[in-house]
């Protein structure tokens, strides 16, 4: 079954230099979510924004922040993200060697938890977590840098991922991140996915309300077009 799909443009490929202009303008295309990639150049080759940013954005948006940690340490700043306005917070399985704590933890600060996995990681590594979480994001290239291609092999992950929270009856949302363009957006969601999170597809096109538009509706069946 092909879900509603829901489009999250990630500002790691926006201009920073206006950055209250971009978002203002992913908003008025029809975006759902805006994706925040936090790095720390520890755990990916790169380092991006903090929690000032975050408050900043919060400050211009009524969009529902959904920022994904890619730190080791995410145990230190779920508070920060936390006050400073964060809907989602999702950290990696990979990064958390006490997982359940690190989603409790973003559970009592008033946040909802997400969790993700890089590309090589099995999803069984989710089995006791999954009944905890509010959204399961799937990576669909190896973190760190926007403009990659996406892994075609993730595909069939999202669809196992989709089987997994089908069968426990979770209302957790699935989420692919990476690589995701117009041309591969229709797969990826009837493969299970319901948010698309899309950064260089979004932010280097002419009309990013457009964008949005052709990639939510790269999920719908053919009959919807005519």
């Amino acid at each position: 079954m092909t879900r509603p799909a829901r489009i999250a443009p990630s500002i790691l490929s926006a201009d920073f230099a206006r950055l209250a202009d971009e978002v203002a303008a992913v908003e008025r295309g029809g975006a759902d979510f805006l994706h925040v990639d936090v790095m720390d150049g520890h755990f990916v080759p790169n380092l991006t924004v903090g929690p000032p940013i975050v408050e900043s954005l919060k400050k211009v948006t009524k969009l529902p922040l959904d920022v994904h940690l890619m730190i080791t340490n995410a145990d230190a700043f779920i508070p920060e993200f936390a006050a400073a306005g964060a809907s989602y917070l999702t950290v990696h399985v990979e990064a958390c060697p006490h997982l359940h704590r690190t989603v409790q933890l973003i559970k009592e600060h008033g946040v909802k938890a997400g969790v993700t996995l890089n590309p090589a990681t099995s999803l069984r590594t989710l089995d006791e977590i999954l009944p905890d979480v509010d959204l399961v994001l799937i990576m669909s290239v190896n973190p760190g840098f926007g403009g990659q291609k996406f892994i075609d092999h993730c595909l069939q992950k999202v669809a196992n991922a989709r089987r997994m929270l089908d069968q426990i009856h979770s209302h957790a949302l699935l989420e692919v991140d990476g690589g995701i363009k117009v041309d591969n957006a229709g797969r990826i969601l009837a493969a299970g996915a319901e948010v698309l999170v899309a950064g260089s597809a979004v932010f280097s096109s002419p009309d990013y309300g457009a964008t949005i538009a052709a990639l939510r509706a790269a999920g719908q069946p053919a009959s919807a077009h005519r």
